[in-house]
């Protein structure tokens, strides 16, 4: 009896020590696995530092570095510190960032599947255009981002055209006038009438203060993320022609490829989140940001009538959409198709939006106070 209770105990023992080594690679353990040491990691953003995304962005690290028991530690450069806008996707891919938020329509052809997403589709606000946006990419997993992990995307609200001296009223009005836009947003502008000139949000203030132009055609929120309204005397509301503008944040694919399975988990619930995040911010600055115009002497909001909205819309919209996906077609991409879903998802999300009130009332308890410590 004593020779097989010790048979029976040296048995135990190695099935002890086989599950030991075995317990930290199987899948149902709980939490990111131990690491040598913390992976460093730089993250590359436009958006000024007191900006809310911005703010969002800082809060994304955080959440991140927590939900891995700080095992990722990352560095954040806002307001194009690092890389300039036009250059942070470019940058990711080489390494030189190993995260960046930028926009899509600052690199021109280089996305020619979520081009049309900045068109014009009747998004109401930022948080379906953020849902939809986000939506198309899953749908299609365009090739376009092959060279990098897509995390997730957000987007603006309707586009508006603002101007510093000549208010527009009617659609004559914008004949010669040299707007700031990009992408998708100058090819409207000149179908408008207008003359595109290309730049980044961060050089706009500039532009218009010395009247380099005579506006620019961006979403509300810039009046007072921004602090355009500074500058800025006329906004003309011509919601109908209202682009988006698809921003991203993505990481370095041979980073990503790097990083633990539960690391990359964690990472993507933490991005997912933050989606909803962003939609929300964007309703809030649209919001805010016409209060904010309003408090300078001498502004004027200007809303289309329905038949003048009509002459744009006629004017910019329709030839726009049927001329891209004549174009995207013969290059083999299913643009109608893409079309044809862009159009589903704003009608599914429309109405399930939070209120504006929501959206404003979360803002400024959750990220209001954080942009206040950094002015």
């Amino acid at each position: 009896m004593l020779r097989m209770t010790t048979t029976a105990k040296i048995i135990a023992s190695a099935l002890t020590i086989a599950m030991l080594l075995i317990l930290p690679f199987s899948s149902g353990c709980a939490g990111p696995q131990p690491l040598a040491k913390p992976v460093e990691l730089t993250y590359s953003n436009f958006f000024p530092p007191t900006h809310l995304h911005s703010i969002l962005a800082e809060q994304w690290i955080k959440e991140v570095e927590k939900r891995t028991n700080n095992q990722v530690k990352i560095t954040y450069y806002p307001g194009g510190s690092l890389t300039p806008a036009a250059k942070i996707y470019d940058g990711v891919v080489q390494g030189i960032s190993d995260l960046g938020m930028s926009a899509l329509a600052y690199t021109v052809g280089r996305f020619p599947a979520s081009e049309l997403i900045d068109m014009p589709h009747g998004y109401p606000n930022g948080w379906v255009a953020t849902k939809v946006a986000n939506d198309f990419y899953q749908k299609f997993k365009p090739a376009e981002f092959n060279d990098v992990q897509v995390l997730y995307f957000h987007a603006h609200g309707p586009g508006v055209i603002f101007t510093t001296k000549k208010p527009v009223r009617q659609l004559e009005d914008l004949k010669g006038l040299v707007i700031r836009s990009t992408g998708v947003g100058t090819k409207i502008v000149e179908a408008l009438g207008g003359r595109g000139y290309g730049a980044a949000q961060g050089e706009a203030y500039e532009l218009m203060a010395k009247n380099v132009i005579d506006g620019s055609y961006t979403p509300r929120e810039v009046l007072k993320g921004w602090k355009q309204a500074e500058v800025v005397k006329y906004v003309t509301g011509c919601y109908d022609v209202g682009n988006t503008t698809d921003m991203f944040v993505v990481m370095n694919k041979n980073k990503w490829n790097s990083l633990p399975a539960s690391v990359q988990k964690a990472i993507m619930e933490v991005s997912q989140e933050w989606i909803e995040k962003h939609g929300m911010v964007w309703d809030y600055y649209d919001e805010e940001a016409m209060k904010y115009f309003k408090t300078f002497e001498g502004r004027e909001l200007i809303e289309l009538a329905k038949p003048e909205m009509a002459r744009w819309v006629a004017a910019a919209v329709e030839p726009l959409i049927s001329g891209y996906i004549k174009d995207k077609s013969a290059q083999g991409l299913p643009a109608a198709d893409y079309e044809k879903y862009l159009r589903e998802r704003v009608s599914h999300w429309k109405g399930k939006s939070p209120s504006t009130a929501q959206s404003v009332e979360w803002v400024k308890k959750e990220l209001e106070p954080l942009a206040a410590e950094k002015k």
